[in-house]
């Protein structure tokens, strides 16, 4: 969310900030101002009231003390307490008047993020590997992972419905095995494993920015204020939310395994086929809480740890920078990494890595104090996906496919499976 006082202080630098997101956003900026001023204005006459209240409470005094008539000062201040009952009812009415707008603008985009309206207008930073060209037709991953017997499409949809995978065999060891081995990498990189509760209530959901705007996109528990998350960023990022932390806590780094769940809403035609987009799926993530001034170098790091996993696992990648109209509601700056699918012939989304500056820090609260006689302030939120491993399998798949239609593993693997190439639904020494 963002501050109220820099609004008040220079809307049009705001306006001009976001209408580099949405031109229709600087509307919204000036509908806060005005009811700012008008709350202003209101705190304004509460004041002069109240003098006069007090004058005339003085007077009414003065003359019962003489025994003088003081109906006509009495009948005054009867007035004055009804406009301050009225200005009192009205206050918290402006507040959340502002509070509702608010929710619905998005986070300043950084200075040197592109300006564009789609993905087509994002920036190529680094390009890393070079796609394998292979002897034969690749094929994508729903159908290897099909003919290998890993991928039961059917009978996830019998289960739960359509975007739900039954994770066969062989399969299921090879997902375990890269959650372990992505799990000891943001181990040996400093973060803290945690294992975090799966549901969360909506203090949670609107810390991070989930709620309200992306409401119809959770799993809600029927009857209760209990929702399925999205991602790990939820939990991870609201451990220390409405908390102070000191200077010396910082930074943090923290990471967990979850299940995720997305309703999708709004996708129903896209990237129906394989496991690109599931309404389960699993993932890694990696969020740091820092200092405001330490946040763009600890985005870049944790930016860097994300990578070094692709490069582990020798994925061809490319790091994107993400455009103003392709950023996510709450970053401040985004990249994300799209490894190569050869059956697709396409680089695809694997990670977003986001650095929310102090947006998220104001929803949930979470601030620190840099010594003992400070002020507390908001700290920093980044958070990415290290990495999304629905995502990961199938770039394995593809990317490691052979003419027989088995898969090598990765090298990085191996130590945690023990085999070497997946083949005809079991796993076989090479």
């Amino acid at each position: 969310m963002l501050d109220l006082k820099l609004i008040r202080k220079n809307p049009d630098q705001v306006k001009a900030q976001l209408s580099r997101r949405d031109a229709s956003l600087a509307e919204k900026i000036d509908q806060i101002s005005e009811i700012d001023k008008e709350h202003r204005l209101a705190i304004q006459e509460k004041q002069e009231l109240e003098t006069q209240r007090n004058q005339l409470s003085k007077l009414v005094g003065q003359k019962k003390g003489k025994g003088e008539d003081a109906e006509a000062e009495m009948q005054e201040l009867a007035e004055i307490k009804s406009k301050l009952q009225a200005i009192a009812d009205k206050e918290p009415e402006l507040y959340d008047k502002q509070i509702a707008i608010l929710e619905t603008i998005p986070n300043i985009p950084a200075a040197d993020i592109p300006e564009g309206a789609d993905e087509e207008s994002n920036q190529e930073v680094l390009k890393w590997g070079e796609p394998k060209e292979f002897s034969f037709t690749a094929r994508e991953h729903d159908e290897l992972g099909k003919e290998l017997g890993i991928f039961d499409f059917e009978r996830g949809v019998k289960i739960a419905k359509s975007r739900f995978t039954l994770v066969r065999n062989q399969g299921a060891k090879l997902e375990r095995a890269v959650i372990n081995f992505f799990l000891d990498q943001a181990s040996n990189h400093g973060y803290q494993e945690v294992l975090p509760p799966i549901l969360v209530n909506s203090n949670c959901l609107y810390g991070t920015g989930q709620l309200p705007k992306f409401a119809e996109d959770i799993f809600k528990v029927e009857d209760e204020d209990l929702y399925l998350i999205p991602t790990a960023e939820v939990p991870l990022t609201n451990i220390y939310r409405e908390e102070i932390l000191t200077a010396d806590d910082l930074p943090q780094y923290i990471c967990a395994y979850t299940p995720n769940f997305r309703s999708e809403a709004g996708s129903a035609s896209k990237d129906t086929r394989g496991i690109i987009r599931q309404h389960q799926f699993n993932k890694i993530e990696l969020v740091k809480l820092c200092r405001p001034e330490d946040s763009t170098e600890e985005h870049e790091k944790l930016t860097k740890d994300a990578e070094a996993l692709l490069q582990a696992l020798e994925l061809p990648y490319r790091k994107m920078l993400l455009c103003t109209g392709d950023m996510g509601f709450g970053a401040h700056k985004c990249y994300d990494l799209e490894v190569w699918f050869p059956g697709q012939a396409k680089y695809r989304e694997i990670s977003s890595c986001s650095n929310f500056i102090d947006f998220q820090a104001r929803r949930a609260q979470i601030r620190f104090k840099r010594d003992s006689k400070s002020k507390a302030e908001l700290l920093h939120t980044i958070n990415g996906s290290g990495l999304a491993v629905g995502r990961t399998i199938a770039a394995i798949l593809e990317n490691y496919q052979q003419e027989d239609g088995s898969v090598a593993i990765p090298k990085v693997l191996q130590p945690y499976m023990d085999e070497t190439v997946l083949r005809s639904g079991i796993l076989t020494q090479a």
